[in-house]
């Protein structure tokens, strides 16, 4: 009777592979829970100051509160974004900017009635959570999925709940006598951005009033520098990139949006404009955020 000789060497080389895999598959597993679970709801609070050219004395320590790409609720829950307005309200800002994205859409979103209803629902629970925002002066406005899904929408959501939309067009800001002024421009992807509208004439280069302009694509400021309106602005918050939403180590980002690909995230010194790019609330695509947690904003305003 012959006996089958059985490779000791085999033996562990097959163990070996299967002990691989499962602990590959457990670090995945890991991997997804962590990004999706416990990163995509750490909330990190970015402090700065910034230093304005011929700002007021009277403006001196003026803090602002940036909110960007909430993406109200594919993925981002309420209750993610009721714990970020809590945390605004407990910074206490003298002012709220919410750089758009305040929802989800795809391409003609506003075509098909049952996506429609989705989007204009999703549009006012996103305003009707911002409203418990304790600080009156909230100024908007509009990214590429908010377009997407119509601009109309989110922009009655947002205005039936205190929340002014800049969308081409700017307004005083006003203290102790003294004045700065805020722009807004239209979604530079899907929209119409219209710089002399914005920033007309009557405002630009006047002594001791300097221009600040919300704008979602934070790349758009390389065209923005190139139009006089544009060489007038002291100060671009923008977000739309959201940081790039998943960073591995070397490879960096996997995937970045169309005028999101050169300002990603954090500082950027642009000539005379220092720009400030938002890592946003929520997520697209995926509900994962690795190496690139969702934030909030605080910069203060230092006379220049």
């Amino acid at each position: 009777m012959e006996r089958m000789a059985v490779s000791g060497s085999s033996i562990g080389s097959k163990f070996t592979r299967r002990q691989l895999m499962r602990t590959a598959l457990a670090g995945a597993a890991g991997l997804a829970l962590y990004a999706g679970e416990i990163e995509r709801h750490f909330l990190e609070i970015s402090c700065a100051d910034v230093h304005l050219p011929g700002l007021r004395a009277t403006f001196d320590g003026m803090r602002i509160a940036q909110l960007s790409d909430i993406h109200l609720d594919v993925y981002t829950e309420p209750f993610f974004l009721r714990h970020a307005v809590n945390r605004i309200n407990q910074l206490k800002p003298d002012t709220v900017f919410l750089t758009g994205d305040f929802v989800t859409g795809i391409h003609g979103t506003h075509r098909f009635r049952a996506l429609g209803r989705f989007a204009r629902g999703a549009a006012q629970q996103c305003a009707g959570i911002l409203n418990e925002l304790e600080c009156p002066y909230r100024y908007a406005v509009l990214g590429n999925h908010d377009l997407y899904v119509g601009a109309e929408i989110v922009m009655e959501a947002l205005a039936d709940n205190a929340i002014t939309v800049l969308r081409n067009t700017s307004l005083p800001i006003e203290r102790g006598g003294a004045r700065f002024w805020l722009a807004g421009v239209d979604d530079p992807v899907e929209g119409h951005p219209a710089p002399d509208l914005a920033i007309p004439e009557s405002i630009r280069n006047i002594p001791d009033e300097p221009v600040v302009l919300m704008c979602h694509a934070p790349d758009y400021a390389d065209r923005l520098l190139t139009h006089p309106a544009g060489r007038t602005v002291s100060l671009m918050l923008s977000g739309h990139t959201h940081g790039g939403q998943v960073r591995l180590p070397i490879v960096g980002a996997l995937a970045l949006p169309p005028l999101g690909r050169k300002y990603v995230e954090g500082w950027f010194r642009l000539g005379n404009l220092q720009l400030y790019v938002n890592r946003g609330l929520g997520t697209v695509g995926v509900p994962f955020r690795f190496d690139c947690p969702p934030e909030i904003s605080l910069l203060t305003l230092r006379a220049g």
